[in-house]
């Protein structure tokens, strides 16, 4: 007996699951730049990997504006951003603790990169 029940409610279970599913409509199509053939054109370098004395440096072939430096869980870290865009940046933080951080790179043409950087500990 408990196992017929057991396998009536693993049915309905399943296709209850089944049956929930997202459905997008799409009405009309906007005009949009294509950003991926923007970003591929970008280099951005980040070193050392993985960052040690809580120090690295960005260098770029296009002028960076703002840097944003995120903890794995969003906690902003680290922001500054730029009068004078600039393609090398010396980065110095402060109370960094061992992880993977994201940084954030903003151009001055207002593209946008994300990196990902792993800080390890001082010895």
């Amino acid at each position: 007996m408990k196992k017929s029940l057991l396998f009536i409610l693993l049915i309905i279970l399943t296709s209850t699951l089944q049956a929930q599913k997202d459905t997008i409509t799409v009405i009309g199509t906007l005009p949009q730049k294509d950003i991926s053939r923007d970003v591929a054109n970008i280099n951005v370098s980040i070193y050392p990997v993985p960052v040690r004395e809580n120090s690295f440096t960005i260098k770029t072939d296009r002028d960076v504006s703002f840097v944003k430096i995120t903890n794995i869980i969003g906690q902003d870290v680290f922001r500054v951003q730029y009068s004078n865009p600039q393609q090398l940046i010396r980065i110095l933080l402060e109370n960094t603790k061992r992880g993977m951080y994201l940084v954030t790179i903003i151009f001055s043409d207002g593209t946008r990169v994300v990196k990902k950087i792993m800080v390890e500990e001082s010895e």
